[in-house]
C-alpha cells in the first residue's frame, strides 16, 4: 500500500507543479506571489525528482541468457542528443 500512496503523492505533487507553472506563465499575479509560487514549485520539483530517483532504483530488468533468464538491475541509457 505504501507504493500506491507514494504514487498518489507523486501525482498530486506533479499536478500542483503543473498548476504553478501555468499560473506563472500567465503572469497575472504579483511579484511577491510569483516568488512564493516559484519557491513552492522548486520544492515540488525537487520532491518529484527524489521520488523518480527512488523508483528508478527499484526497477529491474529481465535479461535472456543462454540458460534462461536473469534478473538484473536497470541502468538507464544516457541520452546523447
Amino acid at each position: 500500500m505504501a507504493c500506491k500512496n507514494d504514487s498518489q503523492n507523486f501525482e498530486k505533487s506533479l499536478a500542483e507543479l503543473e498548476k504553478i507553472v501555468t499560473t506563472l506563465e500567465q503572469g497575472d499575479i504579483s511579484l511577491e506571489d510569483s516568488l512564493s509560487a516559484f519557491e513552492k514549485g522548486v520544492k515540488l520539483s525537487n520532491d518529484c525528482q527524489k521520488a523518480l530517483s527512488s523508483a528508478e532504483q527499484k526497477i529491474n530488468k529481465l535479461v535472456a541468457k543462454n540458460d534462461g533468464f536473469v534478473l538484473e538491475s536497470f541502468t538507464p541509457e544516457q541520452d546523447n542528443s
